[in-house]
């Protein structure tokens, strides 16, 4: 495993929510506005202070070419758009993009790994994907929103801090 990074603090907060109804008449997304809040640089984080207004963004969506029915998770810096998969539907598929201009980034992140989610996005994921598997229907599902609204990651370094401590080398651990 390769090293382990320095994060951010993470508690994220719900921002607000919108229904997505596409142009072609049947692709529909529910889009989740999410902060990060309690960071430097609050106007990376947070809505209200990064100088796009949510409409505009769900505008930009609208134009985007995306299809489906799914749900989207937008902060300030990256949106994820999950939708249920055409090639198997019982399956969340996930894209990412910069959230100014939809610009896509990937979800790469070394080893083979991909980055599933962030605290707010599994929440909200977990909570869409029993939505739809309980739903009798496409129309049941899109009435049903996650109720997340605050989610705070208690200590952002234990991970590090665990695998220093139990180093081959610092005597506590594989002897």
């Amino acid at each position: 495993m390769e090293s382990i990074k320095p994060c951010n603090t993470y508690r994220a907060r719900a921002a607000g929510k919108k229904t997505l109804k596409l142009p072609d008449g049947q692709s529909t997304f529910k889009v989740y506005f999410v902060d990060i809040v309690e960071r430097r640089d609050p106007e990376r984080f947070e809505w209200k202070l990064c100088g796009r207004s949510q409409e505009g963004f769900v505008d930009l969506l609208r134009k985007s070419g995306i299809e489906g029915v799914g749900f989207v998770i937008a902060f300030p810096h990256i949106t994820k758009v999950f939708r249920y998969g055409p090639a198997m539907e019982t399956v969340m598929n996930v894209s990412a993009f910069k959230t100014d201009g939809l610009v896509p980034l990937s979800l790469d992140r070394g080893e083979g790994y991909v980055e599933f989610a962030c605290l707010a996005e599994a929440v909200i994921a977990a909570d869409e994907y029993r939505f739809w598997a309980a739903a009798g229907s496409v129309e049941e599902y899109l009435t049903q929103w996650s109720d997340f609204d605050d989610g705070p990651v208690v200590d952002h370094a234990k991970l590090r801090r665990y695998w220093e401590s139990v180093a081959p080398d610092s005597g506590t651990c594989g002897s």
